[in-house]
């Protein structure tokens, strides 16, 4: 199924690689000006120079969403030069380091939780007016099995996970009865570099690539997604789509 974003701007944060970098192009292959979000110049850089060979549009903006002036900033740049934005996917994450509880370095904790949750919060903070804008605002955030079934050693991980469901639940329940709709992804094991990370024994060729993510997640941000304060598996809908009920 195509879905058409002909028109709409599009932010992705983590865009320079793995999941961000699939879903970035995969909207722009549907029509959409992406502004790709990541601290990584080259990366981005390379995503440029894809999407512009499918004969997309992008606008690059290098920045560190733990820098919390510029993410604050990033709402006003967006009204001076479009007004609005239909399409927010929030994506960038960091694993941090998995180990005891006990034994998490507080650096890494913050870090981990300033990325995860609280960026995200900042995000919605500077991004909810222009949200709101669009005749069809749409909100994405992406999740983890680990934030509803915690397991030993994933750490701050796992909790800034959950923290960012149980923020993602309450501003859904706010903007019910507006445009906006908003809603999560759990992806699921991804042959991403973080996955790697966290599992190195594990065999990346069993499992999905980025790109294969990325239609579910243009369908959960196209106009004609109206569900809202939905949690959705990506295995449960490719099983579904593989059974022929998209």
């Amino acid at each position: 199924m195509t879905t058409d974003l002909t028109g709409r701007i599009a932010l992705v944060t983590g865009a320079s690689r793995g999941i961000g970098y699939a879903v970035a192009k995969a909207l722009a292959r549907s029509g959409a000006h992406v502004l790709a979000v990541a601290r990584t110049v080259g990366g981005l850089e390379e995503l440029d120079d894809e999407i512009q060979n499918a004969g997309g549009t992008a606008t690059l903006v290098p920045l560190d969403l733990s820098d919390t002036g510029a993410v604050d900033h990033l709402g006003g740049a967006i009204a001076e030069r479009w007004g609005k934005l239909d399409i927010l996917v929030g994506n960038a994450a960091i694993l941090g380091e998995l180990g005891p509880m006990p034994h998490q370095d507080p650096k890494l904790w913050n870090d981990v939780l300033a990325l995860n949750l609280t960026a995200n919060w900042r995000l919605l903070r500077t991004l909810d007016p222009l949200l709101h804008a669009s005749d069809a605002g749409r909100a994405l955030f992406l999740t983890s099995t680990v934030a509803s079934q915690p397991r030993a050693y994933w750490g701050a991980y796992a909790v800034s996970k959950a923290a960012l469901e149980a923020m993602v639940h309450t501003y859904a329940d706010e903007i019910e009865k507006s445009n906006l709709r908003v809603n999560l992804l759990n992806p699921g094991a991804t042959r991403t570099a973080m996955r790697a990370k966290a599992r190195p024994g594990e065999d990346p060729e069993t499992l999905p690539t980025p790109d294969a993510i990325a239609p579910l997640v243009l369908q959960m941000v196209s106009p004609a997604w109206t569900a809202n304060d939905r949690l959705v598996d990506y295995r449960e809908w490719a099983e579904s789509a593989d059974a022929g009920n998209p």
